[in-house]
């Protein structure tokens, strides 16, 4: 793949232009991830509202028709259901980890069996996060095994 990467006038919008035969699994999660780079998450703690950027989101969970977004130190409300926040990061880094958790790829440290084919996730904050075996194999195909 050949990147080049050209000087513009100042105060001009930056462009990116793709030129491909046909766009492939790989070039498609690359377009996603440079457009959801700037798409951010409202979290919020009693009557704060917090902008969040979806690299610094560990995981999400739903608990008691609540949705909360678990970052390395701190955990926000959202007023979006656990589907909807699928649908939107789905492309990138998360996958559905169980049915009340979405978990992103890029903050596992470490994956493990455990009992009846389910698989405990050490994340980088030292939390860990359980995999539902009927999951597993999306997990699979995120890391490309």
């Amino acid at each position: 793949m050949k990147i080049t990467i050209e000087d513009i006038p100042e105060g001009s919008e930056p462009e990116i232009i793709l030129r491909c035969n046909e766009p492939d699994d790989a070039l498609l999660r690359l377009i996603y991830s440079i457009k959801s780079s700037s798409k951010k998450l409202i979290g919020l703690t009693g009557m704060q509202m917090h902008v969040i950027s979806p690299g610094d989101v560990f995981y999400f969970e739903a608990v008691d028709n609540k949705v909360f977004i678990y970052c390395r130190e701190k955990v926000y409300e959202s007023r979006l259901k656990l589907y909807e926040l699928e649908a939107d990061y789905e492309q990138g880094d998360f996958f559905r980890a169980s049915k009340s958790t979405i978990l992103n790829i890029a903050k596992i440290k470490s994956v493990s069996p455990i009992l009846y084919g389910k698989f405990e996730a050490l994340l980088q904050n030292g939390e860990k996060v359980y995999i539902s075996r009927q999951y597993v194999p999306v997990l699979k195909k995120k890391l490309g095994l």
